[in-house]
């Protein structure tokens, strides 16, 4: 692992514990076993430092939706998958991280929304409307319409002011969004197949 790689990962993990805000280049520093001066030949400043490792995420997160959508053989299969693979990042993101991302780094938070509106919503739309060919996914949605309130769903998911810390847990909101989506979206046959993969017995 390189040096840049070293210091990527060790920031990301006390980003997610203790949000960005926080955490000083001293801490991170510290975290990784060596001097302030050596993260300074590579990253100017934390700014910059966060922007990297969101660019690192993205590329990240796009290289999974891929792997996940060439190995599923239909979209209900898909849509499960994507599920679970959304499990496990929405379980390592502590919401603090979104919150400080969004009011101290402009420009990462600015490239966190481009890949948003842009590869998410794009792959999501070519998903529903493959669902709308296999039968799965009913013919009247609009596929655009859907893919955006879908990625804006997330981020709501993720507002502490909309849904407080204190009182819901934030993979369990996720959770519940999604699979109003996921059941909203389907046909018949969708929804038989949905609840067939999640192993739920029809009475």
């Amino acid at each position: 692992m390189s040096q840049i790689e070293r210091i990527i990962e060790g920031s990301e993990e006390l980003f997610l514990t203790a949000g960005i805000k926080s955490v000083t280049m001293d801490d991170i520093a510290a975290h990784l076993g060596m001097s302030k001066k050596t993260i300074y030949q590579f990253f100017k400043d934390k700014n910059e430092l966060v922007i990297a490792l969101v660019k690192k995420k993205l590329q990240e997160d796009e290289e999974q939706m891929n792997a996940i959508i060439s190995q599923s053989g239909n979209v209900i299969e898909e849509m499960i998958n994507m599920m679970k693979c959304s499990e496990d990042i929405f379980s390592r993101i502590n919401p603090i991280v979104i919150h400080d991302m969004q009011k101290y780094h402009p420009d990462a938070w600015k490239q966190f929304q481009n890949f948003k509106s842009g590869v998410i919503v794009q792959t999501l739309e070519q998903l529903l409307s493959k669902g709308i060919k296999q039968g799965y996914i009913r013919p009247d949605i609009d596929v655009k319409v859907l893919a955006i309130m879908r990625v804006n769903q997330v981020e709501l998911g993720f507002n502490t002011h909309v849904f407080p810390l204190a009182g819901f847990n934030t993979w369990k909101v996720q959770q519940q969004l999604l699979e109003h989506f996921n059941y909203g979206i389907c046909t018949l046959k969708g929804y038989k197949l949905l609840n067939q993969y999640k192993n739920i017995v029809e009475e």
